[in-house]
């Protein structure tokens, strides 16, 4: 089995990414566990982790580390959390998710992973969770819905200081059906641009996902 650190705490297993579990022989999602020497690899779906798909689609700005602390905006069920409380293992990550049902599965996944803190909120109002959330090093966003890049915006507001990094999922059905996705591209990186931000990568992630993109971008000073 060939295998490759690319990036901290992100590997490549024979062309399949993996991280190193901090909580082995449990899985999140259904993914493969693969036991290796004194640990535990679990492989990282690129189809249901736009993180995942953004890695193999060439990103090169990966800012996390193993102490990062992360704001993470649309936690779901905890498919990409879990990744990141494997690769972030001396970090935290603040886990914002707004749906009751998607949230009883993030906690399951937080009961025994100490770095993920789940916190059941909108992430339109920032204000609500201001008390519980510090400046981060990074804020990463994941929702889908019209205002994603607005809501965005006002998380980093918030909780980005000058070296934050800051990572967004545009889907551009959910921001307007009716038009092109390019268009909407287009007039979302406008936006985060006309509100200070830098835009240091962008990236489509097709075939993973269709009609996505990811911006990774910081604040311009």
């Amino acid at each position: 089995m060939n295998i490759e650190e690319i990036f901290d705490g992100v590997f490549l297993m024979d062309d399949h990414l993996a991280t190193l579990s901090i909580d082995q022989k449990k899985q999140v999602y259904g993914e493969k566990l693969i036991e290796y020497e004194d640990g535990e690899f679990r492989l990282w779906d690129p189809r249901r982790s736009k993180l995942a798909s953004c890695i193999l689609k060439g990103m090169s700005t990966f800012p996390f580390k193993k102490n990062s602390n992360i704001l993470y905006l649309g936690a779901s069920a905890g498919t990409t959390p879990s990744h990141l409380s494997d690769i972030c293992c001396n970090g935290r990550i603040y886990c914002v998710e707004f749906a009751p049902v998607m949230m009883r599965e993030l906690v399951d996944v937080c009961k025994t992973r100490h770095n993920l803190l789940p916190i059941l909120d909108d992430a339109t109002k920032p204000l609500n969770y201001l008390h519980l959330v510090e400046c981060v090093d990074i804020i990463y966003s994941d929702v889908a819905q019209s205002k994603q890049t607005e809501l965005f915006l006002e998380n980093i507001k918030l909780f980005a200081d000058e070296d934050t990094i800051c990572i967004i999922m545009i889907k551009a059905r959910s921001i307007d059906v009716t038009k092109n996705p390019n268009t909407i591209f287009k007039e979302e990186e406008h936006k985060l641009k006309e509100s200070g931000m830098k835009i240091l990568e962008k990236i489509k992630l097709d075939p993973y996902e269709k009609d996505h993109i990811a911006f990774i971008c910081k604040k311009s000073f």
